[in-house]
C-alpha cells in the first residue's frame, strides 16, 4: 500500500471523492443526482453548443439525416454542420479560409478519389500532416470511406515511420512535402501530397489535384466503419497503436461539454496537434457545436495572441509547453493584443508544471481547463479555472458518468486519505492496442498507470506514473513533485526529473535543467532551492544543464533521448 504523498516533508491530508456513471454521483459529493436532473443537465448542454436552436427546417432535416446515417462521428458532425450553417467560415488556416458547404464538397469530391485509389472498410491510410484543411479533410475522407486512419507523430524518424507503417499494413500515405525525407522507404507510388510546399516535387499527386475532377455526391455509409489507430508518446520505446471507438451516442460529448464550457459557433484556435489525441477530441467534438477553426502548421507564441484578437476567438486549444511559450512571450507581444474574447483555454498532453495555469490566467484571461486522461482513458479528470485557482497543480474532479477509483496494488479500493493507482471507467471506448493487448482493468475500471490521491475537496491530484515513483532512504519519491518546486525558479525555464540508483539512498532523483536566457544558477543553487521546497530525500542527487528538453509535440519528454545524469 501507497503512503500519503508528502509536501516539504509534512503530511498533506488527502480524502477520496468519485463520480458515479449509473447512481447519478456529482463528483465530490454524496448527493444523487435524478432522471430529471440528469434530463436538464442534457437540455443545459445542448442548448449552450447549439445543437438545440432554431433553424429552418429544411437544413435542420438534412442535419438530422447525416447524424441518423452515419452516428456521432467525423462524417456527420462535418455534414450536420454543413447542412446547417453552409456559408459559415470552417477553417482559417495558412492557405486561407474555407466555409463549411465548401469544405463538405471537397471532403466527398476526396473520398471518391480515395476509393478510387483502393480505400475501403479495412484499408490502412497513414497520416502525417501538420494542423491544415487537408489533415482535416483526410481525418473526414478516410473515415468516410472506411478505412484506417493512422495518425503518425509529426517528429517520427524515418525508422519509426517504416517499421509503424509496416507494421500496421499501411496501403497509401497521405503526407505534407515536408516529410518526404522521413518517409523515404515508402513507395513514392503509395504517397499523396497532403500541404504541398513550393519546392514539393511536381511528379507526386496531391490531394487537391486527385479531388479536382471528382464528383461532389454525398457517399453511403461504408458497411464497415472506419476507425481511428492514435499512436502513444513513445517517450521510452516505439509507439503503440491504439485503436479509438467513434462514440455510440452523445454520452461521451454530453460529458466533455459539461465540463469544459464551448458554446455554439465559437472560433477555436486549435494549437494542439491534431495528430494526438487532444487535438483530436477537440476537432471531433468540436464539429457538434458548428465552430470556426483557426488552425496553424506551426505554433508560434505572437500566432496565437494574434489569431485570438483578429477572430475574437473563444476557445484555445494547447498543450502545456504551448501555455509555456505563451507565458514566455515578450511583453511587447503581450499587450499589443487584446485577447479578452478568451473563454477556454483547454490544455491537456502532459502535466501541467507547479502554478504554470495561474500564471497564464494572470497574464492573460481565466480561462485554463486542464484535462486530464490519456490516449487509452479518454478522460479522467477536468480541473476548471477555480480548482486551479483554489488549488495549483490540480487534475481536477471527474466529470458525468465518469467513475474514478484510487486501488491498492492488489485491486482493493483505499480509504480516504491513501495515495493509490488510479483506475477510471467512462463512456469513450478503447478499443485496444493494435498488437492485440490492452490496458489491464481492476474492478471494471481501467488501470491508467498513474498515482494519485483525491483532496479534501473531491480534487484529484496525480502524484505521478506508477513506474516513475523511486525509493530512496526508505521513503516513497515521485519525480513529479520536484519538478513542481523547481519549475518555480525565476532562473529555470524547463526542468525534468528521473530517479537513478545511489549508492548511499538506494535510489535518488536527478534533475535536468534548463535556464532562462540571461539568467544564471548551478548545480548549488538548485539543490538549495529543492533543499527549501521539498523534502529532504526528494532533493536531487544530481544536476545536468541542458539547452533544452527532447519533448514531443505534445510537451512530454522523450525520456530515452535523455543523457546520462552528471
Amino acid at each position: 500500500m501507497w503512503p500519503p504523498r508528502r509536501s516539504g516533508g509534512g503530511d498533506v491530508k488527502h480524502c477520496y471523492a468519485r463520480g458515479h456513471r449509473d447512481s447519478g454521483l456529482v463528483s465530490g459529493s454524496s448527493h444523487v443526482r435524478s432522471d430529471m436532473g440528469d434530463i436538464g443537465f442534457k437540455l443545459k448542454v445542448l442548448r449552450r453548443i447549439g445543437i438545440i436552436q432554431p433553424t429552418s427546417p429544411a437544413r435542420g432535416l438534412k442535419a438530422a439525416k447525416a447524424l441518423r446515417t452515419w452516428g456521432p462521428g467525423f462524417p456527420s458532425g462535418v455534414a450536420a454542420t454543413a447542412a446547417r450553417f453552409p456559408q459559415q467560415t470552417a477553417i482559417h488556416d495558412d492557405a486561407g479560409d474555407i466555409t463549411w458547404g465548401e469544405l463538405k464538397a471537397d471532403i466527398d469530391r476526396y473520398t471518391q478519389a480515395l476509393k478510387d485509389r483502393g480505400v475501403g472498410p479495412g484499408v490502412s491510410v497513414a497520416v502525417l500532416q501538420r494542423n491544415h484543411r487537408y489533415l482535416v479533410m483526410t481525418l473526414v475522407a478516410v473515415m468516410q470511406a472506411g478505412g484506417r486512419l493512422l495518425l503518425l507523430n509529426t517528429m517520427a524518424s524515418s525508422s519509426q515511420l517504416t517499421e509503424l507503417t509496416k507494421r500496421e499494413g499501411a496501403e497509401l500515405a497521405v503526407i505534407d512535402s515536408e516529410f518526404l525525407e522521413v518517409a523515404k522507404n515508402i513507395p513514392r507510388e503509395s504517397i499523396v501530397l497532403a500541404w504541398a510546399d513550393d519546392d514539393a516535387p511536381d511528379d507526386l499527386p496531391t490531394v487537391a489535384s486527385i479531388s479536382a475532377d471528382m464528383p461532389s455526391d454525398p457517399h453511403d455509409k461504408p458497411e464497415k466503419s472506419g476507425q481511428i489507430i492514435i499512436f502513444t508518446s513513445g517517450t521510452t520505446g516505439l509507439p503503440k497503436g491504439a485503436r479509438r471507438e467513434e462514440p455510440k451516442d452523445l454520452k461521451p460529448l454530453l460529458a466533455y461539454f459539461g465540463a469544459i464550457p464551448y458554446r455554439g459557433n465559437s472560433t477555436v484556435v486549435l494549437a494542439a496537434p491534431l495528430f494526438h489525441s487532444w487535438g483530436l477530441i477537440n476537432f471531433g467534438f468540436g464539429l457538434s457545436t458548428a465552430p470556426t477553426y483557426v488552425l496553424r502548421r506551426k505554433f508560434s507564441p505572437e500566432q496565437v495572441l494574434k489569431d485570438i484578437e483578429t477572430y475574437r476567438a473563444r476557445v484555445l486549444v494547447v498543450v502545456p509547453l504551448m501555455i509555456q511559450r505563451l507565458v514566455d512571450a515578450s511583453s511587447e507581444a503581450i499587450e499589443k493584443r487584446d485577447v479578452s474574447s478568451l473563454e477556454i483555454t483547454a490544455s491537456s498532453g502532459s502535466a501541467l508544471a507547479g502554478d504554470l495555469a495561474n500564471h497564464f490566467m494572470d497574464l492573460f484571461t481565466d480561462s485554463v481547463y486542464n484535462f486530464y486522461g490519456a490516449t487509452e482513458t479518454g478522460w479522467v479528470t477536468i480541473a476548471s479555472p477555480e480548482d486551479l485557482r483554489a488549488a495549483p497543480g490540480t487534475a481536477g474532479r471527474p466529470p458525468w458518468r465518469t467513475t474514478v477509483k484510487i486501488l491498492d496494488e492488489n485491486g482493493k479500493e483505499l480509504p480516504q486519505g491513501e495515495t493509490g493507482v488510479i483506475h477510471v471507467g467512462n463512456d469513450m471506448p478503447f478499443g485496444g492496442y493494435t498488437d492485440g493487448n490492452s490496458k489491464s482493468f481492476a474492478d471494471g475500471l481501467m488501470h491508467t498507470g498513474d498515482l494519485g490521491y483525491f483532496d479534501e475537496d473531491g480534487r484529484l491530484f496525480v502524484a505521478g506514473r506508477d513506474d516513475d515513483m523511486i525509493i530512496s532512504g526508505g521513503e516513497n519519491v515521485f519525480p513529479r513533485e520536484l519538478e513542481d518546486a523547481l519549475i518555480e525558479h525565476p532562473a529555470i525555464s524547463d526542468v525534468v526529473v528521473t530517479g537513478v540508483d545511489d549508492p548511499d539512498w538506494g535510489q535518488a532523483l536527478a534533475a535536468y535543467v534548463v535556464v532562462k536566457d540571461g539568467q544564471e544558477i548551478d548545480a548549488d543553487g538548485v539543490i538549495a532551492h529543492a533543499r527549501e521546497h521539498v523534502a529532504r530525500f526528494a532533493v536531487p542527487r544530481k544536476v545536468t544543464f541542458l539547452d533544452e528538453l527532447p519533448r514531443n509535440p505534445t510537451g512530454k519528454v522523450m525520456k530515452r533521448e535523455l543523457p546520462d545524469p552528471a
